[in-house]
């Protein structure tokens, strides 16, 4: 990856374009502000979009429900907890995200809009958060995670949460790691200024109340404190750490993808068609859903069953103090007994009364006896309850441990970012088998192209030929489909075709696919003609 390469997203006041360092976008620290409607979410979904085209994953963190519209022209995982997601997730499926976004390359919207409890949803980005920065750590990859809202995780006034304590995190020691972060907020006054003045790069769009337009004044400068308050929409002040010049005006460009966070008008709204990722990759999602319900369900059953065992504990220490107590009393009664059995000659009465207490003593002797028996058999089964509950105990125990374990999460089945594409075999409904590939690369203007693409993308010379001669026999084709046919990874391929469609060498169809450019194919197929 180059350190130079840099997308375009607007123009300054004096009509220049304004181009952004990839590398600066993807492992720096960024802020992005304005009030509702000045343009800042269209900021960044242009600046997504930019990232999106070269081949580059993000994750962003969409409160509001306003970044689906992404997938008009661009596959992404769409994962939250509305229906109207690809996928219904948790904080189960933390590592999962993760592991997709930065070892699949699948860029990912983090819809946490439709969570009905504030806390579910804060513990979701805050592991999401946490795992991205523990693969990071030995990945090194460059990666932009995109944060709407951040004054609600970074409050300046309020006390920061761990999730919050973990973007910050990020903010400070993320960019060594390779990992960056754009928080975006309508209220820079809200956010905690230590978040605010670490950022090496800062979009100012139009803000109005007083809070507001003063941090602007301290950050930049004063006169600037007035200014911002008349930009246009879509007009912002850039400060970036990597420039000559301070601060520029700047008109962004509108995206192209749908607006979903339009505010909704009285005319008719119809949900544009939206890229779909592969089905295979949603199952696997669903299944640790599935899994993480299963797991839950015989949570449940242990800990009823672990709640009878304890009763059933309880119920024998209770018996084993009723034997105790019956143990107890059975003795005194022989105690009592045998002091009759000795005193027996000196009662009192004649021998009529002295036979009827003798033969009472007989019967207490008989049912002395049977008790010492019935005790014997007590204290045998006594041993056994007490066996029977320390056995329960242990398994209590062994219980409480695999509950600990089933509340774990668990890591998911890996997912090869090659199932976003088409079958490798898939047939191409290509027409140009008749243009000539060597006169092709035989044209200066193109062979200085494809070389200087090379140059800035993730591709060398050999492979930039082997890309495009697939595409100019087979084309137009989606990247994972070339990326299939030439056996290059995914961000590779895109990024070259990214550069090869900027110097007009390709165009991108509807749906998504590339293809050569008409008028070189036409170039191509003359030389073809002439040559026959």
């Amino acid at each position: 990856m180059s350190d130079q390469r840099e997308v375009l997203v607007g123009e300054t006041a004096d009509g220049t374009e304004l181009t952004l360092p990839v590398i600066e976008l993807l492992t720096g620290r960024g802020f992005a502000t304005g009030k509702s409607g000045s343009g800042k979410s269209n900021t960044a979904s242009v600046i997504a979009e930019e990232l999106l085209e070269a081949g580059f994953p993000l994750l962003i963190v969409d409160t509001d429900g306003e970044y689906y519209g992404l997938k008009e022209e661009y596959e992404m995982l769409h994962a939250g907890a509305d229906e109207e997601c690809d996928v219904q997730i948790g904080p189960e499926h933390a590592e999962q995200m993760a592991t997709l976004a930065l070892e699949e390359n699948v860029p990912i919207i983090l819809d946490v809009s439709g969570y009905l409890e504030e806390d579910a949803a804060d513990e979701l980005l805050r592991e999401v958060a946490r795992q991205l920065f523990v693969k990071e750590k030995k990945l090194k990859k460059p990666f932009l995670l995109v944060v709407e809202e951040v004054h609600e995780y970074i409050p300046e006034g309020g006390g920061v949460g761990e999730t919050g304590n973990m973007l910050i995190k990020i903010g400070k020691r993320g960019r060594k790691h390779g990992l960056g972060i754009l928080g975006i907020s309508q209220r820079p006054a809200d956010v905690k200024k230590d978040f605010i003045t670490q950022a090496n790069w800062l979009v100012w769009h139009r803000l109005t109340w007083d809070n507001d337009t003063k941090v602007v004044g301290r950050i930049i400068d004063t006169e600037y404190k007035e200014r911002v308050s008349d930009l246009d929409d879509g007009q912002a002040f850039v400060q970036t750490d990597w420039t000559e010049t301070d601060v520029r005006k700047v008109q962004f460009r509108r995206k192209r993808t749908f607006d979903a966070g339009a505010t909704p008008g009285l005319e008719e709204f119809e949900r544009p068609d939206l890229k779909s990722v592969s089905d295979t990759l949603v199952g696997d999602l669903q299944e640790i859903s599935e899994r993480e319900q299963r797991e839950a369900d015989r949570v449940n059953e242990l800990e009823a069953e672990l709640e009878k065992r304890e009763q059933r504990i309880a119920t024998l220490e209770s018996e084993l103090e009723s034997a105790r107590d019956i143990s107890t009393a059975a003795q005194q009664l022989a105690d009592a007994v045998a002091g009759v059995e000795t005193t027996q000659s000196q009662l009192p009465g004649n021998d009529e009364e002295r036979r009827r207490l003798h033969e009472e003593v007989v019967d207490l002797g008989a049912e002395l006896e049977d008790r010492e028996e019935r005790i014997e058999r007590l204290g045998e089964k006594l041993a056994d309850r007490t066996d029977e509950r320390d056995r329960l105990r242990e398994e209590v125990e062994q219980l409480r441990e695999r509950v600990a374990e089933l509340e774990e999460p668990e890591t998911g089945r890996e997912i090869s970012y090659t199932e976003f594409g088409d079958e490798a075999g898939e047939e191409s409904d290509s027409d140009d088998d008749d243009v000539d590939i060597e006169a092709l690369f035989d044209e200066e203007r193109v062979a200085d192209r494809l070389e200087r693409a090379c140059d800035r993308s993730l591709c060398s010379l050999e492979a930039g030929e082997e890309i495009l001669e697939t595409l100019v026999r087979e084309g137009p084709l989606e990247t994972e489909q070339v990326a299939t046919r030439v056996d290059r990874s995914t961000i590779a391929v895109q990024s070259l075709v990214s550069e090869l469609r900027t110097r007009s060498v390709l165009e991108r169809t509807g749906s998504g696919a590339y293809g050569l450019e008409d008028g070189l194919r036409s170039t191509a197929g003359e030389s073809s003609t002439r040559a026959d």
